[in-house]
Protein backbone atom coordinates (compact mmCIF):
# COMPACT_ATOMS: atom_id res chain seq x y z
CA UNK A 1 0.00 0.00 0.00
CA UNK A 2 1.49 3.34 -1.02
CA UNK A 3 0.72 6.48 0.93
CA UNK A 4 1.06 9.85 -0.76
CA UNK A 5 1.17 12.93 1.40
CA UNK A 6 1.73 16.56 0.50
CA UNK A 7 3.64 17.30 3.68
CA UNK A 8 7.38 16.77 2.98
CA UNK A 9 8.34 16.19 6.63
CA UNK A 10 5.67 13.49 7.14
CA UNK A 11 6.52 11.85 3.81
CA UNK A 12 10.22 11.74 4.73
CA UNK A 13 9.38 10.12 8.09
CA UNK A 14 7.23 7.43 6.45
CA UNK A 15 9.89 6.75 3.82
CA UNK A 16 12.69 6.43 6.39
CA UNK A 17 10.47 4.15 8.52
CA UNK A 18 9.78 1.96 5.47
CA UNK A 19 13.44 1.90 4.44
CA UNK A 20 14.57 0.97 7.94
CA UNK A 21 12.03 -1.85 8.21
CA UNK A 22 12.78 -3.17 4.71
CA UNK A 23 16.50 -3.12 5.43
CA UNK A 24 16.08 -5.06 8.69
CA UNK A 25 13.80 -7.65 7.11
CA UNK A 26 16.05 -8.03 4.07
CA UNK A 27 19.03 -8.73 6.33
CA UNK A 28 17.19 -11.88 7.49
CA UNK A 29 16.06 -13.05 4.03
CA UNK A 30 18.20 -16.20 4.19
CA UNK A 31 17.77 -16.70 7.93
CA UNK A 32 14.05 -17.32 8.45
CA UNK A 33 14.86 -19.56 11.42
CA UNK A 34 16.16 -16.46 13.23
CA UNK A 35 12.72 -14.85 13.50
CA UNK A 36 13.31 -14.14 17.19
CA UNK A 37 16.43 -12.12 16.38
CA UNK A 38 14.59 -10.21 13.67
CA UNK A 39 11.74 -9.37 16.06
CA UNK A 40 14.30 -8.23 18.66
CA UNK A 41 15.90 -5.93 16.08
CA UNK A 42 12.52 -4.52 15.06
CA UNK A 43 11.52 -3.95 18.68
CA UNK A 44 14.83 -2.23 19.45
CA UNK A 45 14.09 0.23 16.64
CA UNK A 46 10.47 0.99 17.55
CA UNK A 47 10.21 -0.05 21.24
CA UNK A 48 7.40 -2.44 20.30
CA UNK A 49 6.32 -4.67 17.38
CA UNK A 50 3.97 -2.75 15.09
CA UNK A 51 1.31 -4.97 13.55
CA UNK A 52 1.96 -3.67 10.02
CA UNK A 53 5.64 -4.57 10.37
CA UNK A 54 4.79 -8.13 11.42
CA UNK A 55 2.56 -8.44 8.35
CA UNK A 56 5.44 -7.19 6.21
CA UNK A 57 7.80 -9.74 7.82
CA UNK A 58 5.34 -12.49 6.99
CA UNK A 59 5.01 -11.38 3.38
CA UNK A 60 8.67 -10.64 2.65
CA UNK A 61 10.06 -13.77 4.32
CA UNK A 62 7.17 -16.03 3.27
CA UNK A 63 6.46 -17.06 6.86
CA UNK A 64 2.83 -17.61 7.90
CA UNK A 65 1.52 -14.57 9.77
CA UNK A 66 0.25 -16.87 12.50
CA UNK A 67 3.82 -18.04 13.10
CA UNK A 68 5.15 -14.47 13.36
CA UNK A 69 2.41 -13.56 15.86
CA UNK A 70 2.91 -16.82 17.72
CA UNK A 71 6.57 -16.03 18.35
CA UNK A 72 5.82 -12.38 19.20
CA UNK A 73 3.17 -13.29 21.77
CA UNK A 74 4.94 -16.32 23.27
CA UNK A 75 7.96 -14.43 24.59
CA UNK A 76 7.39 -11.86 27.31
CA UNK A 77 10.29 -9.79 26.01
CA UNK A 78 8.13 -8.69 23.08
CA UNK A 79 5.31 -6.20 23.24
CA UNK A 80 2.66 -5.44 20.64
CA UNK A 81 1.72 -2.13 22.25
CA UNK A 82 3.83 1.02 22.19
CA UNK A 83 5.77 1.58 25.39
CA UNK A 84 6.54 4.73 27.27
CA UNK A 85 9.90 6.44 27.24
CA UNK A 86 10.69 4.81 30.59
CA UNK A 87 9.91 1.25 31.64
CA UNK A 88 9.05 0.92 35.36
CA UNK A 89 9.20 -2.65 36.63
CA UNK A 90 7.92 -3.44 40.12
CA UNK A 91 8.83 -6.75 41.73
CA UNK A 92 5.90 -8.59 43.30
CA UNK A 93 7.79 -11.71 44.35
CA UNK A 94 7.08 -12.99 47.85
CA UNK A 95 9.75 -10.93 49.65
CA UNK A 96 8.95 -7.73 47.75
CA UNK A 97 5.21 -8.28 48.15
CA UNK A 98 5.56 -8.70 51.91
CA UNK A 99 7.74 -5.56 52.11
CA UNK A 100 5.25 -3.38 50.18
CA UNK A 101 5.68 -4.05 46.46
CA UNK A 102 1.92 -4.12 45.92
CA UNK A 103 1.62 -0.61 47.44
CA UNK A 104 4.04 0.65 44.77
CA UNK A 105 1.87 -0.74 41.99
CA UNK A 106 -1.20 0.78 43.62
CA UNK A 107 0.59 4.14 43.83
CA UNK A 108 1.39 4.00 40.10
CA UNK A 109 -2.24 3.13 39.39
CA UNK A 110 -3.47 6.02 41.52
CA UNK A 111 -0.92 8.71 40.61
CA UNK A 112 -0.33 7.87 36.95
CA UNK A 113 -3.58 6.17 36.00
CA UNK A 114 -1.96 2.99 34.69
CA UNK A 115 -2.11 -0.66 35.60
CA UNK A 116 0.64 -3.20 34.87
CA UNK A 117 1.03 -3.55 31.11
CA UNK A 118 -0.22 -0.02 30.44
CA UNK A 119 1.44 3.22 29.40
CA UNK A 120 0.68 6.72 30.64
CA UNK A 121 -1.22 8.99 28.26
CA UNK A 122 1.84 11.21 27.83
CA UNK A 123 3.93 8.07 27.01
CA UNK A 124 6.29 8.91 29.87
CA UNK A 125 6.02 5.57 31.72
CA UNK A 126 5.06 1.98 31.05
CA UNK A 127 4.39 -0.10 34.16
CA UNK A 128 5.20 -3.78 34.46
CA UNK A 129 4.88 -6.08 37.45
CA UNK A 130 7.07 -9.18 37.62
CA UNK A 131 7.11 -12.20 39.90
CA UNK A 132 10.75 -11.95 40.95
CA UNK A 133 13.85 -9.96 40.12
CA UNK A 134 16.15 -12.17 42.19
CA UNK A 135 17.26 -9.58 44.75
CA UNK A 136 14.91 -10.40 47.59
CA UNK A 137 17.01 -8.90 50.39
CA UNK A 138 16.73 -5.48 48.73
CA UNK A 139 12.95 -5.45 48.46
CA UNK A 140 10.76 -3.95 47.52
CA UNK A 141 12.65 -3.42 44.28
CA UNK A 142 11.75 -1.16 41.35
CA UNK A 143 13.71 -1.10 38.10
CA UNK A 144 13.49 1.98 35.87
CA UNK A 145 15.13 1.62 32.46
CA UNK A 146 17.39 -1.12 33.82
CA UNK A 147 18.48 0.81 36.94
CA UNK A 148 17.66 -1.04 40.16
CA UNK A 149 16.27 0.87 43.13
CA UNK A 150 16.18 -0.98 46.45
CA UNK A 151 13.99 -0.69 49.54
CA UNK A 152 11.55 1.54 47.69
CA UNK A 153 8.76 3.15 49.67
CA UNK A 154 5.93 5.11 48.05
CA UNK A 155 7.76 8.36 48.94
CA UNK A 156 11.03 7.08 47.49
CA UNK A 157 9.18 6.05 44.33
CA UNK A 158 8.14 9.69 43.85
CA UNK A 159 11.77 10.83 44.15
CA UNK A 160 12.98 8.13 41.76
CA UNK A 161 10.40 8.86 39.08
CA UNK A 162 10.97 12.63 39.21
CA UNK A 163 14.37 12.02 37.59
CA UNK A 164 12.71 10.67 34.43
CA UNK A 165 11.09 13.16 32.05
Amino acid sequence: MEVTLDFPKVKATIESYTEKVDSLIDSYADKKEQIISLLQDIQSQFDYLPQDVMVKISQKLDIPLSQVFSVATFFRAFTLKPRGRHLVTVCLGTACHVKGGRRLVEKMERDYGIKPGETTEDTRFTLEAVNCLGCCALGPVVVVDGKYESKVSPDKLDRVLKKYK
